[in-house]
């Protein structure tokens, strides 16, 4: 059973707020983390057909039913109850009485923001981090990790990811988006899915995409807003305050779990995704979604951002702390070469900070330097934990 890193940050708000509400993609273990943190609460899944129902008909009768303390999965299936649990917090005035998950963060943040604002904590769960994994024993190369991807479940099961990822495609991406947009033509947007996941940590031009999909640009964003909602992708916007109309503007988008990235790519082994041309972005979208997991296991908000020019010079992510701007690059490569430090030394001469940035690779050895800390890609949080 995998300890979650963000278990210490949900117990103690679960101290401070009546309600306490967790985010995050199908299956990254959030029923599991709430029934571990909260053992002795009552429990209901929403997804069930007859609780769903009861729900549904009969908010009074369902509350009766799973009365005190209460874990409530997928809330987002019956957000009327939403209402009638501000109306309970606000007599009993109890810390921690209600655990809610949900998966839709669109659809959960503006009904939480009509019904529990101010009532309660917010906190979001990507998949298992790679500490996480080695925490419980799983020692995997970058390799592995990438194909695999990091749903608790294939490590849980030892399932193989390529079948794994094909069910959870067609269990719940498919019926998540058909719910969403209620699609009529699945094979359209099963081509833009895997279109994006060919431009994985590109600058998302939806024009160019549009013309491939053959949807129009406007259909595209929403389609990719609902897989933002979903926590399929997530964007990563540009930092260009004070920087002025040479810094592009456009988000980049990146997958929320490689497993489900190499999936969409045609990647069945190792030995297929070493070879494709597409490795360097795949490292980089690990890296990216490692450091997200970092930030929301802490309870915060991830200040992460890219920096990229129109001339072309860039910096992979840029990590904002209150007024100092922390510059990251991500290498693929398994050997260091002083050319990496390059996005971070322009970066520096721009701004005129002496602010110390990070290269990430696959290379075992680490090092410091005077403008930058070389690090191992399964070290990153040591980004995060040096700045607290």
């Amino acid at each position: 059973m995998f300890t979650r890193n963000i278990t210490n940050e949900l117990l103690s708000v679960a101290k401070e707020y009546p309600v306490v509400t967790i985010l995050g993609p199908r299956q990254a273990g959030k029923t599991t983390l709430a029934k571990q943190a909260f053992s002795q609460y009552a429990y209901c899944n929403l997804e069930h057909p007859e609780i769903r129902q009861l729900a549904i008909d009969d908010p009074n009768a369902f509350f009766k039913r799973f009365s005190g303390n209460l874990i409530i999965d997928e809330i987002q299936r019956v957000p009327e109850l939403l209402s009638y649990i501000q109306v309970m917090v606000d007599e009993n005035e109890v810390k921690g009485q209600f655990i809610l998950t949900g998966s839709h963060q669109l659809s959960m943040h503006e009904s939480i923001s009509q019904s529990l604002a101010g009532r309660t904590a917010i906190l979001k769960l990507l998949p298992l981090s790679i500490q996480e994994l080695q925490d419980d024993g799983c020692k995997y190369d970058h390799y592995d990790y990438m194909l695999h991807g990091f749903l608790p479940k294939i490590y849980k099961d030892k399932l193989n990811p390529n079948r794994y990822y094909s069910n959870y495609y067609e269990t719940y991406v498919q019926r998540d988006v058909r719910a969403l947009i209620k699609l009529k033509d699945l094979s359209s947007f099963e081509k833009f899915i895997k279109l994006l996941a060919g431009r994985v940590g590109q600058i998302i031009n939806l024009s160019s995409l549009s013309n491939d999909v053959g949807v129009s640009s406007h259909t595209l964003k929403h389609w990719l807003s609902v897989l933002e909602a979903s926590f399929i992708v997530v964007k990563l916007e540009p930092y260009y305050e004070n920087f002025g109309k040479r810094v592009i503007k456009s988000a980049k988008i990146y997958f929320t779990d490689n497993g489900f990235l190499s999936y969409l790519l045609g990647i069945e082994n190792t030995t297929q995704l070493q070879r494709d041309p597409l490795i360097g972005q795949m490292f980089e979208n690990l890296v990216v979604i490692e450091c997200l997991k970092n930030r929301y296991n802490q309870g915060k908000n991830p200040n992460l951002y890219y920096f990229r020019t129109d001339k072309g010079q860039e910096v992979d992510l840029l990590f904002k702390q209150g007024h100092q701007l922390i510059p990251i690059e991500i290498k693929s490569a398994m050997t260091f070469n002083k050319k990496f430090a390059k996005g971070i030394n322009y970066f520096q001469k721009i701004t005129q900070s002496n602010t110390k940035g990070y290269i990430v690779y696959s290379g075992e050895l680490e090092h410091k330097s005077n403008d930058y800390s070389v690090l191992n890609y399964a070290n990153i949080k040591q980004i995060f934990n040096d700045k607290l």
